[in-house]
């Protein structure tokens, strides 16, 4: 697995100077809040560390496409719950996730949407609930930018201001954030599947 995982950010890094990278990291984004499993993450920090100067303008990128997406996982939810939702959530096997998710938007509403925006775990779950419930799009949209904009800028900014500290703790120490890494991505599937 570390390895697998040190060719992905290898490969990641060589290719987040390229012109393409944008477009990559805008598509992720878009669809980790709709549909796709990979979260923007996995693009944004090798973007980050290979052009620092540029982290505001990609975690800008990364906020409008991802919140773009969150309103796609809204409409999914809201009007093709049957054909698609459903089928989706099932693949992911997000269908028990999803049962209490809807339970608690009527308590918590954009509070929980700006939770699951921030944390790394899996946010189509909650935009497509939010549809299916019919939640306020205004405050969906206002969580997104909020949870997702704030999630993405606070690594935009520490990866400027250490971002040659960064890349040399990830060089040097490469193996263990390797396993740090892959247990908070396990951990957030963990707590959207047993404890929401």
């Amino acid at each position: 697995m570390k390895q697998v995982l040190r060719k992905v950010y290898d490969w990641t890094l060589e290719r987040a100077g390229r012109p393409t990278a944008e477009r990559w990291l805008a598509f992720i984004s878009f669809a980790d809040s709709s549909f796709f499993p990979v979260p923007p993450d996995v693009m944004l920090i090798p973007m980050y560390l290979a052009e620092p100067k540029k982290s505001m303008r990609y975690a800008t990128v990364a906020t409008v496409t991802s919140v773009l997406g969150a309103l796609l996982g809204y409409l999914i939810g809201a009007v093709l719950y049957k054909t698609i939702g459903a089928p989706l959530l099932q693949f992911y096997g997000y269908e028990a996730t999803f049962a209490r998710f809807t339970e608690m938007v009527h308590q918590y509403g954009g509070w929980l949407m700006l939770a699951f925006a921030f944390l790394p775990i899996p946010y189509k779950v909650a935009t497509i609930a939010a549809g299916s419930v019919g939640m306020s799009i205004p405050v969906m949209v206002l969580a997104s930018i909020a949870g997702r904009g704030g999630r993405f800028f606070l690594v935009a900014f520490l990866m400027r201001a250490y971002g040659d500290l960064a890349r040399q703790l990830i060089d040097d120490h490469f193996n263990k954030l390797a396993l740090i890494f892959t247990g908070l991505l396990v951990g957030g599937f963990v707590v959207v599947h047993y404890a929401v």
